[in-house]
């Protein structure tokens, strides 16, 4: 089997052996899903943040689960981003597995102590004495008008942390099994939830926006539980003119504009930016011979410049062009202007065209 082949191939785990039935869920109700399970398998696992019990989540991720579980393992907490990520902390040092909801990304800076200097090291602080298996949930990226206090997307300052783990789905599918591996995980996971496609792959994918909560095509989910490792990539489609490196929202954002200029492109959904896939990355620059990364967050320091470095320092002989980047603007998050702030079919075009003119 070639590497393009291992890539393409369908997730396995033991778990998943036998055909199980399928259903057709958008990316709130696989993440649910999610939650449901990993809190019928085990009796630690815990759910707890801003809204999440009776009303279920400002975007309804965790409705009905305080019904199923409890009012102690699904509970409400004060607004203290600080003091959420701080009891999650002691939780998983207690040995239970916290799932903390922080209703917006923006909201998280006030725990940003606790998750660098305490969550992040304590396992080799401590010899590996005490763990902190906990999942930092939180809805990132724009797409809803929600101006600078709901749109950002932080990603790359957690992936400079040593001890955390990163993880940013781009389907229902992977959402669901990323999410239960990530709360396995014996780690600290921070599990960004791309807002933007929460109801399913949207239409108007450039200049026009479309209603978060309407519902467009969903994604066929699998009943009960798998998992999909950490770390590794999903080739989305397979070409053999340029490698797209993307996450979250801009892998559908990418794979459109490649279908409307027919282009044939390696999409490399990237699915956790810590632990990285590099060799998937590494394999298909080398195929394809170019290399264009596209993310949402802005450009300078983003995460796009980790990846632009990798791929030059282990691809360099093998490229036909310089590596490009299309991402959001240096400048704070505007509100009326998402759209135009979102890498799109222009921009993505243009640098696509320069790309493959080399």
């Amino acid at each position: 089997m070639s590497e393009t082949e291992t890539m393409s191939a369908p997730d396995q785990t033991p778990d998943q052996a036998e055909a199980k039935p399928e259903r057709r869920l958008n990316m709130i109700e696989a993440i649910n899903d999610a939650l449901n399970i990993s809190m019928q398998r085990d009796e630690n696992v815990v759910v707890m943040g801003e809204d999440v019990g009776y009303f279920g989540g400002v975007f309804r991720c965790t409705a009905g689960l305080q019904e199923k579980h409890g009012k102690n393992r699904v509970f409400d907490t004060p607004i203290s981003e600080c003091g959420i990520i701080a009891v999650a902390v002691g939780m998983g040092a207690y040995g239970l597995r916290p799932v903390p909801e922080i209703q917006f990304a923006d909201y998280i800076y006030p725990g940003l102590d606790q998750l660098i200097s305490e969550a992040a090291r304590l396992r080799y602080r401590s010899a590996a004495e005490y763990i902190a298996p906990m999942t930092v949930r939180s809805p990132f990226g724009g797409g809803i008008f929600g101006g600078q206090t709901h749109s950002q997307s932080p990603e790359a300052i957690f992936a400079h942390v040593s001890g955390l783990k990163t993880v940013i789905p781009a389907t229902p599918y992977d959402a669901k099994g990323l999410l239960i591996s990530a709360i396995e995980d014996n780690d600290p996971v921070i599990f960004f939830e791309p807002k933007r496609i929460y109801n399913g792959p949207f239409s108007g994918y450039y200049d026009k926006p479309v209603q978060p909560w309407k519902k467009f095509d969903q994604s066929v989910v699998p009943e009960g539980y798998y998992k999909i490792p950490l770390g590794k990539a999903r080739l989305a489609t397979e070409g053999e003119q340029v490698t797209i490196l993307a996450y979250g929202t801009m892998v559908h954002v990418v794979e459109a504009v490649c279908k409307e200029k027919g282009i044939e492109a390696d999409v490399l959904d990237l699915r956790t930016i810590v632990p990285l896939d590099i060799e998937a990355i590494e394999a298909s620059v080398k195929k394809t011979g170019r290399c264009l990364i596209v993310h949402e967050a802005t450009r300078t320091a983003g995460f796009g410049a980790e990846l632009s470095a990798l791929v030059t320092e282990r691809c360099f002989y093998h490229l036909e062009a310089p590596v490009e980047r299309v991402t959001g603007f240096d400048t704070p998050y505007p509100h009326s202007l998402e759209w135009a702030y979102f890498p799109g079919p222009i921009r993505i075009g243009e640098a696509l065209d320069k790309i493959l003119a080399e």
